[in-house]
């Protein structure tokens, strides 16, 4: 479905606050006419009505309310990026147009796709318009707000200091708008739309996969959207809104930023081939375990530093991989045709387990507990669809305890 009109938007919120055309026209300054018009076309583009109207005025119906929250955050996201820039202008000079001005959507949509392409042709391809208009738009953003979003490198056009700032407000004023007609739908009993989940090693073998399937079951129009980058970067999508929530091991950050729910703690063991020489011992110490191959985790991630606190706090010689992955394919691939042995959730090889090509071995690794969670931006507003996956994330998690 294409972008909703962000101007609409704004002249719906106005009478919306106001509640009447004939009075919201002097704040716009705009006729009547025209105010009427915007307020047909949104109830047409969306195919409701967002208001009652009476003789005291325009009453927002529950389509009206579901839509006016979305608006509100809108504003708010690009109030943020003026307030902003005026604070930059006592230093600059430079001038800043109204917030209204900020209120096209195709603008910002130029804007976020060059940030993250660097490409003006690109952009232009992913927008379906020539470069000379995604160019004419960058530059309307930049005269708004009266200060360069972009400058030209040999690796492209890579946001400045403010572009990085102000192009997050935009993804995610973006992500508020695409959400609109998803309300709406839910009003109607239908949960639509495209819910985007960043997906850690732990959730990605029996949880997200047992979650999603019963959400798609009571939700067939659904599509779900699974990333699996790096920690940093999922969360750089969860600021932005590109990113739903994060389910998987949860980590240490300012409670200003993200809110996290725990769903179950989980605890690394050792495990390896079900024909390994070590599989039919009752019970292993540090020394057994001298001469084998290592396959871990890459250095720096949570699991290899908690392994290797912990065998530092029995001041035992730190295992050193023969073999360093994230890719849980490779891992049990490796695990399979070897004599290697890896510290790492049971969850993430169950299947591999529960066949017999895998085992865990008696070997006790007290304090490798992590706990398993759900974690999104702070003040976040989820669609109808994250939120029905993030209840069946929620009701599933108990069976993985």
């Amino acid at each position: 479905m294409p972008l909703l009109n962000l101007r609409h938007l704004h002249v719906f919120n106005v009478v919306a606050a106001i509640g009447g055309v004939r009075r919201s026209s002097d704040t716009l300054l705009r006729a009547s006419s025209a105010v009427a018009r915007s307020v047909a076309a949104l109830e047409q583009a969306l195919d409701t009505q967002l208001f009652e109207r009476k003789g005291r005025g325009m009453l927002l119906t529950s389509a009206g309310e579901a839509v006016k929250l979305r608006v509100d955050r809108i504003e708010e996201e690009l109030r943020e990026v003026r307030d902003d820039a005026l604070r930059m202008r006592e230093r600059t000079g430079a001038q800043v147009a109204s917030l209204d001005a900020l209120f096209h959507e195709r603008r910002l949509q130029a804007a976020v796709l060059l940030a993250e392409t660097h490409h003006m042709p690109s952009v232009a391809r992913l927008m379906h318009v020539s470069p000379s208009a995604v160019s004419q738009s960058i530059s309307m953003l930049e005269g708004i707000l009266g200060q360069s979003l972009f400058f030209r490198t040999a690796h492209g056009m890579l946001p400045t200091d403010a572009g990085r700032r102000w192009n997050e407000r935009f993804e995610r004023a973006l992500a508020e708008l695409r959400h609109i007609p998803e309300d709406i739908a839910a009003q109607n009993g239908i949960v639509q739309g495209t819910v985007t989940v960043g997906a850690l090693p732990l959730a990605r073998s029996q949880l997200l996969p047992t979650a999603m399937a019963r959400v798609l079951e009571k939700h067939p129009l659904l599509q779900i959207r699974s990333l699996e980058s790096p920690y940093e970067e999922l969360a750089a999508g969860l600021m932005s809104g590109r990113i739903d929530f994060i389910v998987g091991a949860m980590r240490a950050f300012s409670s200003d930023t993200f809110d996290s729910q725990s769903l179950f703690a989980d605890s690394a063991v050792l495990i390896a081939r079900s024909g390994h020489p070590l599989a039919d011992r009752k019970i292993l110490t540090v020394t057994d375990l001298d001469g084998y191959p290592w396959v871990l985790s890459r250095a720096g991630t949570p699991l290899r530093e908690s392994i290797e606190q912990f065998f530092r706090d029995k001041q035992w010689p730190i295992p050193r991989p023969a073999i360093e992955t994230g890719d849980l394919a490779l891992l049990r691939g490796v695990l399979v045709s070897s004599n290697m042995l890896t510290v790492i959730s049971a969850h993430q090889l169950h299947h591999e387990i529960a066949s017999g090509q895998l085992t865990t071995l008696p070997f006790t690794m007290a304090g490798l507990q992590r706990q398993i969670g759900m974690t999104q931006r702070k003040g976040a507003h989820l669609s109808p669809g994250a939120r029905a996956l993030a209840q069946e994330i929620v009701a599933v998690a108990p069976d993985w305890q």
